[in-house]
């Protein structure tokens, strides 16, 4: 796809939730290489024009300058964004808009994410579980040598970004959590979500009381409190 236009799924054009202290245009890119069991974008997991919404790389960024001053920044979702070979060449034209960029993603393309992060404002890193999960987790794929090396590189780049884990207690219990914050903390991570599971349309069992007593663990909330400079928990 190298300096092909962006299969956009889907664009949100008004969000204060996906960016933090910034209003936003969202863009969902289409394309997944994972299949998480949590997932509630499945239909953006697709990577082909068949796919394709109607907001062609030519209508989003017209939209984009007819929005300046009513949203500051332009986030790439999905997805996975860094699925998409045109990503740099996007976030480069919305800076040139005049924008702030932020990055949603899982980190499974370390190369692809060093070659944008030059141009990033901020990024959200989803982990989705302990090492040993990760295969579970992504749908049957071992990737997490290179979600870490990706880690590795948002750390060392030094611009602002959070890790978050989406808490399924169908896949991870109150001791996952804590190997994940124990992992995060060493790598020297300084801001860490948990945000609470939906169920999907596929999950008819789980019940509120397991989502809620997964993320209400008052150890685990003490001990990741204590390991980060900021943590919440997002419901």
């Amino acid at each position: 796809m190298s300096n092909q236009s962006l299969i956009i799924g889907d664009v949100e054009p008004f969000s204060i939730v996906d960016f933090p202290n910034h209003i936003s245009i969202v863009a969902f890119l289409q394309g997944c290489p994972w299949r998480c069991p949590f997932c509630y974008n499945q239909s953006l997991q697709p990577l082909s024009l068949e796919s394709a919404s109607i907001w062609t790389e030519e209508k989003f960024f017209a939209f984009l300058e007819r929005r300046k001053g009513l949203a500051d920044a332009v986030v790439f979702s999905g997805g996975e964004p860094l699925l998409q070979q045109g990503l740099y060449d996007a976030i480069k034209k919305a800076k040139d808009i005049g924008y702030t960029v932020g990055l949603h993603t899982g980190g499974y393309n370390p190369s692809a994410l060093k070659k944008v992060l030059p141009l990033l404002d901020w990024a959200g890193f989803d982990i989705k579980g302990p090492e040993a999960k990760y295969k579970t987790l992504t749908g049957g794929f071992a990737v997490f040598s290179e979600v870490k090396k990706s880690l590795k590189l948002l750390i060392e780049s030094g611009i602002h970004f959070e890790c978050r884990t989406t808490c399924d207690p169908r896949e991870l219990t109150v001791d996952d959590l804590f190997e994940v914050g124990t992992f995060l903390k060493e790598m020297g991570v300084k801001e860490y979500y948990l945000q609470k599971y939906r169920p999907t349309e596929n999950d008819q069992t789980t019940t509120d009381l397991q989502i809620e007593s997964l993320i209400s663990d008052e150890k685990l909330i003490s001990f990741l409190s204590q390991g980060f400079e900021k943590f919440e928990i997002r419901r």
